[in-house]
This record gives C-alpha cells, structure tokens and sequence, in this order.
C-alpha cells in the first residue's frame, strides 16, 4: 500500500468519524428539543433515515437539512409507535417484577410465555423503526412487518441485537464514547443490517409486479 492509499483510507475514515459524531450530536439536540419524551423517538427515526441513505451510497447529503427533515416529517409517527412500545415494554417489565416476586407459586407454563411474549417484543423493538425509515406505512402494518421479518429472517434478528448490545457494552464500559458515537453506530449497524433484508424484499416485489 502506497502513501496515496494510506492518506486516502485516513481521509475516509476521518471523514466516517465526523459523520458519526455530527449524527450522534444531532440525535441528543433534537431529542433534547422534545424534551425527550417527544424527541427520541423521531430523532432515532431521523438517525436510521440518515444512515440508510449513506448506507445506500448517498454519504455527501447535507446531514442537518436531512436530519432536520425526517424529524418533522415523522414526528407523530415515530411518537405513536415508540410510546406503543414503551407502554409495552413497561408493562412486561412490570409483569417481570410480579413474575419474579411469586416465581414459587406459579406453573412452569406462566414464565414461558412471558419470554415468548419478550421474544415478539424483541423483535418488534429491533425492526419497527428500520422498517419506518425505509417504507410508508401505518404503525400496525410496520409491526405486523417486524414480526414477520423476525422470524423468517432470525439469524439477521440475533445479528442485529448483537451489534446493540456489543455497542452499549462497549459504550458503557467508556462512557466518553457515549455523546459522540453509540446512537449512530448501532443506527448505521443496524440499517446496514436491515438493508440487506429490504433491498431483496423491494426487488422481489419489482420482479413480481413486473410478471
């Protein structure tokens, strides 16, 4: 590898690290903005819509004005869908401390299905949004898609659940990382993740409609 490669390669990957850090600020600044029970959700939105179009090869977009953009445009939906969520994350981890507090008197049957329940969570939880980013629909239908994608698709499902995890581990264990990359990595994980599923998906559709 030649000088030219070497300083090519750096200036790439400065260039990465700048687009992180700017996307991770923008996610705090707007959730912030929302106060944050009104602003995480379409920042996280504008944060995997963002990284979805550099994923798709678009990486000279203007981040703010996109950013900017995405958060306006999904505000209610992103807030109806991630307070649906929440509420039904809520009550399972509610339904968690009352499980766990009378765990001798109860049939094996009952922790079963809550982690069957979880499961589905899980996998509404790490879909939901890739699919609001990429497609339009209603709420219902980006849920019902999530679950299907899920499980036909499990092993991108473990993949991706991984890469959460990996990065919030690494992030807590050096939380000076955690303003300026955690958010986008996993966004930018995440929608590279769900890219591969979506760009068959919309291709066999096109193949479809074109027989």
């Amino acid at each position: 590898m030649n000088g030219k490669q070497i300083v090519s390669k750096l200036d790439a990957l400065l260039q990465w690290i700048v687009r992180l850090v700017l996307l991770n600020i923008l996610w705090i600044l707007f959730s912030a903005l929302g106060l944050f029970a009104a602003g995480v959700f379409p920042a996280t939105a504008a944060v995997l819509a963002v990284a979805r179009k550099w994923v798709m090869g678009e990486q000279d977009i203007k981040i703010w004005s996109a950013f900017k953009q995405v958060y306006r445009q999904e505000f209610l939906a992103a807030n109806s869908m991630g307070w649906i969520l929440s509420v039904i994350g809520a009550i399972l981890y509610f339904n968690y401390q009352v499980m766990t507090s009378h765990i001798q008197e109860m049939s094996f049957v009952v922790p079963f299905a809550f982690y069957f329940i979880v499961f589905f969570y899980t996998m509404l939880v790490i879909w939901s949004f890739p699919l609001l980013a990429h497609y339009k629909a209603n709420w219902h239908q980006h849920f019902k898609n999530a679950i299907i994608i899920g499980l036909t698709k499990i092993h991108y499902t473990i993949v991706c659940g991984a890469v959460v995890f990996a990065v919030l581990y690494f992030s807590l264990s050096f939380p000076g990382l955690l303003p300026f990359f955690t958010i986008s990595t996993i966004g930018v994980g995440c929608m590279w993740l769900a890219l591969q599923i979506f760009s068959q998906l919309d291709q066999d559709q096109t193949h479809q409609a074109a027989n």
